[in-house]
């Protein structure tokens, strides 16, 4: 347990460092204010239920803030008629927020764990996902969002800890979208809530109060379905998203004491993915690495593997490298026996640059 511990406090300790290299890869307009990306969160659905009155948030106990205090005042200056609790009932909370966008509302739904979305599994893929389709665009649900905080949080466990992005990724007629840092999560979350589409956007929970960052104050909007390559590089392409970019951040970085050039990107919009960014990365450096939280077997990174390797095959010069969760159920006390680390990931890279 100790060993974990120590290990968490690493993690915790390079992302401080990453985040701020990150607010200059990407930096804001000078009016921004440094804010934690829970805080961005806030902003945003402060700015959703301000600037259209159809708007709602709902879920489990988000009318006090939610469990990570992401709701937090705006009961109080929305009303209960439009920030108000819903039932222990993730199925109940999807289903109600399928009807209410599809009278024509913005409906913001929070499932409070990620891990806790299955119940909700059906109402998300079977009704969610082709409402549009089953009528001939008549009729959507396209004003419907999803909110779940997602990933590792360093004492979560097996039901508190999980990545489920690949099971909605699977599901044509869904987005999905996960951020990296306050500034994206912000203007990520405000494109997702005003996207004629349903989107699930997953948010990493271990960066709630840990990732700092510049982010403007007013309404603004990131586009959907657009890779960022936050770091330019020769030798290798790493892709991730959310959390994971720490990590990888810090692999560049120790990768580059040792003469490798590394470009990473943040995929960001893992549905519908940007793969021309990835190819064209790809192309340049001719080797690639993928790196998420959840289990490698049926992660997107396959996906991704797969995609590349149709697009890009005379031009890879190495096998495609996947660093992600273990195929176990999420562990407590062996956590950064599980997660793809630092070391993981250095390792991967030298293996794919001198293959």
């Amino acid at each position: 347990m100790a060993m974990a511990l120590r290990a968490l406090g690493r993690r915790i300790s390079h992302s401080d460092r990453f985040f701020s290299s990150l607010s200059e890869a990407a930096k804001p307009p000078s009016d921004g204010k440094l804010i934690n990306l829970f805080t961005a969160i806030n902003h945003a659905l402060h700015i959703a239920l301000d600037t259209d009155p159809r708007s709602y948030v709902f879920g489990e106990d988000v009318r006090f803030g939610g469990v990570f205090r992401c709701t937090t005042g705006l009961t109080d200056k929305f009303g209960r008629d439009r920030v108000f609790n819903t039932p222990l009932c993730e199925q109940g909370i999807i289903g109600f927020a399928i009807g209410l966008a599809a009278m024509g509302n913005r409906a913001i739904a929070e499932i409070q764990f990620a891990d806790y979305i299955y119940p909700a599994f059906d109402q998300i893929v079977n009704e969610a996902a082709k409402f549009r389709y089953r009528s001939g665009n008549e009729f959507n649900c396209g004003g419907l969002t999803v909110r779940s905080p997602y990933g590792a949080v360093g004492h979560g466990g097996h039901y508190h800890s999980q990545s489920p992005e690949s099971f909605f990724c699977h599901v044509p007629g869904l987005k999905v979208v996960i951020p990296r840092s306050p500034r994206q999560a912000k203007g990520l979350l405000l494109s997702c809530i005003r996207d004629p589409n349903p989107v699930i956007f997953f948010e990493p929970k271990l960066l709630y109060r840990l990732s700092v960052e510049e982010v403007p104050e007013d309404d603004y909007m990131l586009p959907l379905s657009e890779a960022e390559v936050i770091r330019q590089g020769s030798d290798i392409t790493l892709i991730g998203w959310g959390a994971q970019l720490s990590i990888l951040e810090q692999a560049c970085d120790a990768a580059a004491k040792e003469g490798i050039s590394c470009e990473l990107i943040d995929l960001k919009t893992l549905i519908p993915w940007d793969k021309e960014t990835i190819e064209s990365s790809v192309r340049k450096t001719g080797k690639l690495l993928i790196s998420h939280e959840a289990p490698v077997t049926g992660g997107f990174g396959a996906e991704i593997s797969a995609s590349i390797v149709e697009r890009c095959f005379l031009r890879l010069e190495a096998p495609i490298a996947r660093v992600c969760g273990l195929d176990t159920p999420f562990p407590l006390v062996y956590e950064q026996f599980y997660l793809p680390t630092m070391n993981k990931i250095l390792d991967a890279i030298k293996a794919t640059v001198k293959y």
